[in-house]
């Protein structure tokens, strides 16, 4: 970089700037660098200028990262759904499993389970009618 066409620090300070606001931004977003030159009499033009590609290219990248953050929560939102879905089927399966188990086939998978298995909480209980009635005496199998 020359910079002899530059009078002050201030004016060879926008200049790099600018190149490196345009190169960062142009690679950011896979397109070509623009090289655009400050000549001593329109510089104050050039500064604004240079604020508006600026300000353009931020936000371009804010709207591009917004999207791309509405599209990863849509997709979360889908898997939480898949997710309640399974676990409201399971807990159904283990409802009806207790239920068809004997006393000394509970009493039998009860002892081999770990004694830190943490006992249903009473929000899960109340969560809806259509879930099924936990037994009060003992695991959250």
């Amino acid at each position: 970089m020359s910079t002899g066409m530059y009078q002050s620090p201030m004016e060879v300070a926008v200049y790099q700037l600018h190149n490196f606001s345009i190169s960062f931004f142009s690679s950011l977003l896979g397109g070509d660098v623009v090289s655009v030159k400050l000549d001593n009499s329109a510089s104050g033009a050039s500064v604004v200028a240079i604020d508006n590609k600026i300000e353009q290219a931020m936000d371009l990248v804010k709207n591009h990262l917004m999207y791309a953050v509405r599209e990863e929560v849509e997709v979360l939102k889908e898997q939480i759904k898949e997710l309640v879905e399974k676990n409201s089927q399971l807990e159904r399966e283990n409802s009806l499993l207790k239920n068809l188990a004997s006393p000394e086939q509970l009493q039998k998978f009860q002892s081999r389970l770990p004694l830190e298995v943490p006992a249903p909480t009473p929000e899960k209980q109340s969560r809806g009618a259509a879930a099924p009635a936990q037994h009060t005496g003992g695991s959250a199998v």
